[in-house]
């Protein structure tokens, strides 16, 4: 397996899919491989990548940071899935919005359009979060699934008045140091070389460097529910260990089992796509994960290159981290993850 893995990589960079890639694979509880190929740009002061690289999570965010946040929130009683989002932002309550639950925004079935490009008017977290506010629903809540950016960045600001901790500082205290994953977070302060540098803009003459690549979360300081986040593979792994223990980490409950098992249910039998709390779940369609995971795997892309999979029937987790928007916005990567799921289920099982 490991050959066909780092083959598969080496070509998917020299056909410019991505500068570097660094994958780690977990069976049983065991890392089975780890395998980080390419270098972490093309530039003159390049270098190879790294597990310890800094990667633009993009919506993995969504299940590092929001996800696990309001599970611990439904945990400690402080709100639960049926909330109507109105309770805690009042002035949402309108044009058609009165009945949108919490549930609702974690499935992508709310209602919301997918996308704003608010960061087209420079907007801040606060002006974004009133531009949502005046949204007309796009269509009858619970009857479709659109993936919307805009629920998760409704579910930051529950977060934080319910909590009063910004989402950065209420991650870092309950979810990353508890774990002792160090250098996970929001708007992070390293070398320039630590960095697997995103997207190149004209503006800044360059490629991103530990600036979030999301433009929306750029503009509303970098933090956000739906984007923001950086982390290495290993603090990645560690996250997903805990993921697959049922919560738990070197003896400390992170989140609790039962909201972790009510997370990974398919909420949206209506639509098309299969939609858990946050996650991303393989169902019987086209999906990320390829075609021979099991149907109750799960797990989440982000837009950067990022992804991770966890397949319980099998004990497998595969975690990609490659920073595919350096060469721009190209819809090949999107066919790098279900080829690459393939042949590693392929390699195991067969």
């Amino acid at each position: 397996m490991k050959e066909a893995v780092r083959s598969f990589l080496q070509r998917e960079i020299d056909q410019q899919i991505t500068p570097g890639a660094v994958i780690r694979i977990r069976h049983i509880g065991k890392i089975i491989l780890e395998e980080a190929v390419g270098t972490n740009s093309l530039e003159e002061d390049k270098v190879p990548i790294t597990s310890s690289h800094l990667f633009d999570m993009a919506s993995l965010t969504k299940v590092m940071v929001t996800l696990p946040a309001i599970l611990q929130l439904c945990e400690a009683g402080e709100i639960h899935l049926h909330d109507k989002v109105a309770t805690f932002i009042p002035s949402f309550e309108k044009h058609g919005k009165e009945s949108m639950t919490i549930k609702q925004l974690l499935t992508h079935s709310s209602g919301l359009i997918a996308h704003r490009p608010y960061f087209e008017r420079k907007l801040s977290a606060t002006q974004v979060l009133k531009e949502i506010e005046e949204e007309k629903l796009e269509y009858t809540p619970d009857t479709d699934v659109v993936y919307s950016d805009l629920g998760f960045i409704l579910l930051m600001e529950i977060i934080e008045k319910v909590t009063g901790q910004k989402i950065d500082e209420y991650s870092r205290l309950h979810l990353f140091e508890p774990m002792g994953m160090k250098d996970t977070g929001y708007t992070p302060k390293y070398e320039r070389q630590r960095y697997a540098p995103t997207e190149y803009y004209d503006h800044l003459q360059g490629h991103k460097y530990g600036v979030v690549h999301d433009d929306n979360t750029e503009f509303m300081g970098g933090i956000s529910g739906h984007a923001g986040l950086f982390s290495t593979m290993e603090d990645l792994s560690v996250f997903t260990a805990m993921i697959e223990n049922d919560g738990m980490h070197e003896g400390k409950r992170i989140l609790d089992p039962n909201w972790l098992a009510l997370s990974r249910r398919n909420f949206t039998p209506f639509a098309g796509e299969s939609r858990g709390l946050g996650w991303q779940l393989k169902g019987s369609g086209a999906s990320a994960a390829g075609d021979l995971m099991s149907q109750s795997t799960y797990g989440h892309t982000g837009f950067t290159g990022t992804s991770f999979y966890i397949d319980p029937e099998k004990e497998l987790t595969v975690m990609l981290l490659a920073n595919r928007v350096y060469f721009g916005r190209h819809l090949a990567a999107l066919r790098l993850r279900p080829r690459l799921h393939n042949i590693i289920y392929t390699s195991l099982f067969s």
